[in-house]
């Protein structure tokens, strides 16, 4: 008997969309272009079928090749919407992944403040109109000891905006060996163009000293700066000028000194990794003048560029008109008024997680070793291996500790950045590396379970076919 025409047994649309492996695609990117991707996928599949008789599929084949044509069009044409994932690098602030995690009770009490209204710009005793982040005005003053603070977007807009309110038209010195680019291809030279200063470079790319400052500062001076390296190092033959003999030399001359520390570091730290990293406190207490930094690094909380300093420099900062370009929403006013309350009250935030105890670390691993094992069969080895900062803070100072390790492939490793959820880990000599420093303790049984299903065979099949 004649086969039938396998075009015959393609699902009506509505079918397709009452489908459950569809349907849920509606919330995401509305009916009307769920829809549409739903009669373009049965259309390209009839015309690819031709004339031909039914082969290998079956009706549920047919729906389920269907489906992933429908999801995967929509995701190419409007994207699949950020997902979340869990971190099993061991680099902190992951740039790629979105930097320094919130801390979870930060998260729970913005969500008041965001779901309805709230006192960003109003002093609700009088009734009249208040100060935006004043609140976090106060406590950047109180953990750094600078006497004002303004908050903008992120560290590169701080020092944008330092640099027009006070190097507009006129001279800005720099060491060439701190020239740098930093994260996007934004580069400091094209920075101080783009605020309107002229960039005098001083010394060579990997010695500058006190005296190539000096020689190069005139009438028309307005800034001497010092930029953090970020992941750039010269090592070998190489010297540079300290911060406190720029600040002496500063007020020799009567010209402010600028320091883009970068990486958000408010008070000192006692970890080998950071401790010759200088903070925004140890700064201002050497008489810096100002100092910019990122909230999303070392700091831990929202995208923000704070910048700190003497209070006649910050005003001058807040009445430039490019504040009004520069300055956050009321998210980032939130968030970044949680985590500073955090810091002032001493609580830990997940950064810590990367010193955590070595038998803590043990035992955390051992017991995610031990759901694998019983959930997939799969064996698992405590390892030594480096965690990192990342973000371009101490990328020469790894933090020995422990990991997870089990054999693996390239093609594993797709499947777990691929899978629900989504978890990226990286490959050392063949083994999957699980790093747990950088994963929330409440996320050990998601990771377990989305590694396991990474592992089943049939996670390769189920993508094999269009």
């Amino acid at each position: 008997m004649e086969s039938q025409d396998v075009r015959r047994r393609l699902p009506a649309v509505g079918r397709l969309l009452d489908d459950p492996r569809v349907s849920h695609l509606i919330g995401l990117y509305g009916r009307d272009a769920v829809r549409v991707q739903a009669r373009r996928a049965v259309e390209e599949l009839r015309r690819e079928l031709g004339g031909g008789r039914a082969g290998g599929d079956d009706d549920e084949a047919l729906m389920a090749r269907l489906c992933r044509r429908i999801a995967r069009g929509l995701e190419a044409r409007l994207g699949s919407g950020l997902r979340r994932v869990i971190n099993a690098t061991g680099i902190f602030v992951h740039t790629n992944l979105g930097r320094a995690p919130l801390p979870r009770p930060v998260v729970a009490e913005l969500v008041p403040l965001l779901d309805g209204y709230c006192d960003l710009e109003m002093d609700l005793d009088s009734g009249r109109r208040g100060g935006r982040g004043r609140g976090v005005d106060n406590l950047l003053t109180a953990l750094t000891g600078a006497e004002a603070a303004v908050v903008v977007n992120n560290n590169a807009a701080a020092l944008v905006l330092a640099l027009a309110a006070h190097a507009s038209g006129r001279q800005v010195v720099v060491s060439r060996g701190e020239l740098v680019e930093i994260g996007g291809s934004f580069r400091i030279p094209e920075i101080l163009e783009t605020a309107g200063a002229r960039l005098v470079e001083v010394g060579t790319t990997n010695r500058t000293r006190l005296d190539d400052y000096a020689r190069a500062i005139g009438e028309d001076t307005a800034l001497l700066l010092k930029v953090h390296p970020s992941n750039y190092r010269i090592t070998g033959f190489t010297e540079a000028v300290d911060g406190r003999d720029l600040v002496a030399l500063g007020c020799e001359h009567g010209v402010p000194v600028l320091v883009d520390e970068g990486s958000g570091l408010l008070t000192p730290s006692d970890r080998p990794q950071l401790r010759d990293h200088p903070s925004h406190r140890e700064l201002i207490a050497a008489g810096c003048d100002l100092v910019c930094g990122s909230g999303d690094k070392l700091l831990g909380g929202p995208q923000a560029g704070i910048l700190v300093g003497r209070r006649e420099l910050i005003l001058r900062c807040r009445k430039h008109p490019l504040y009004r370009v520069l300055r956050p929403n009321r998210f980032t006013f939130a968030a970044l008024e949680g985590v500073l309350r955090r810091h002032l009250t001493g609580d830990e935030l997940p950064l810590a997680r990367l010193w955590a105890d070595p038998a803590q670390q043990r035992r955390r691993l051992e017991r995610l070793a031990e759901r694998l094992a019983a959930g997939c069969g799969r064996g698992a080895e405590v390892v030594e291996a480096n965690a990192y900062l990342g973000g371009g803070s101490a990328p020469e100072a790894p933090i020995p500790g422990l990991a997870l390790a089990l054999p693996a492939d390239d093609a594993v490793l797709r499947r777990l950045r691929t899978g629900t959820p989504a978890v990226v880990g990286y490959l050392r000599e063949g083994r999957l590396i699980l790093d747990l420093r950088t994963v929330d303790p409440a996320d050990e049984e998601a990771l377990s379970a989305a590694v396991c299903a990474a592992f089943e065979p049939a996670a390769t099949a189920a993508g094999s076919t269009p």
